[in-house]
């Protein structure tokens, strides 16, 4: 493993976002605060606190 996008479950994750953002595009434009800004703030921080993490392992 070189970086943490080499991690099967980073690739995963960064799918679901795409996936998230794809879906939410369609939702209302009243939810656009509220629902969908939620969603999406929560499908990016999955492959963001892994590549976090992973960071500060390797760097300690």
């Amino acid at each position: 493993m070189k970086t943490y996008r080499d991690l099967q479950v980073w690739q995963k994750s960064m799918t679901l976002v795409t996936e998230i953002y794809k879906i939410s595009k369609g939702f209302p434009k009243d939810e656009a605060y509220g629902l969908t800004s939620q969603m999406r703030r929560c499908a990016i921080s999955i492959p963001g606190n892994m590549a976090e993490v992973l960071v500060e392992t390797l760097f300690r």
